[in-house]
């Protein structure tokens, strides 16, 4: 499947059913099966030059729990600081999907990548604007959410000024995140 969605993808270090399966325990939910094959195909790496996702690896500036939680817990305080709260805007008005959020992953223009875990198997991708405040629809699954990001659907996703991201993965490999891991 992921060949069908990146013309080019070069392979970063795969998370394992150990490092998935460890994930699920962390988090308290079951990974959608999109991104558990995205894991394992694709692994740790850029997405279309703009968009990294955070997949269960034993290096932790890499790791889906670990991000998750520094994700989460940069957001409130960036929040915390506002002199008032933001006034959400969702896609859908749904207020409660940031309730259920998880948050996987972010662009390298400040959004943040979560999943609404209500319902299974795969979980609604939905992503906070720089802004804290705007909150849009990404797609039911995470090859429907990068389809979307190459083509026209990526400026109701990432904005009316955004352009079509490139079909291509550039993978991190194992030795790169770890070295990273050494350094800190």
């Amino acid at each position: 499947m992921w060949a069908e969605v990146f013309a080019e993808l070069r392979q970063g270090c795969p998370s394992d059913e150990a490092e998935i399966a460890r994930a699920e325990r962390e988090l308290g939910f079951s990974l959608p099966e999109s991104y558990r094959s995205f894991c394992r195909a694709c692994g740790a790496g850029l997405a279309g030059g703009r968009v990294r996702v955070a997949t269960p690896l034993p290096y932790p500036a890499a790791d889906l729990v670990v991000r998750a939680e520094l994700i989460a817990h940069s957001i409130q305080a960036a929040i915390g600081l506002l002199d008032t709260p933001p006034a959400l805007a969702v896609e859908g008005d749904d207020p409660g999907v940031l309730d259920r959020a998880c948050f996987f992953g972010e662009t390298d223009d400040g959004h943040f990548l979560f999943w609404d875990v209500a319902g299974e198997p795969e979980y609604d991708i939905w992503l906070l604007a720089p802004d804290l405040e705007t909150v849009r629809f990404g797609g039911e699954s995470l090859d429907a959410l990068f389809r979307r990001l190459q083509g026209a659907g990526v400026r109701t996703v990432l904005g009316e000024a955004a352009e079509p991201l490139p079909a291509v993965f550039e993978g991190i490999e194992a030795a790169v995140l770890a070295r990273g891991a050494e350094a800190s």
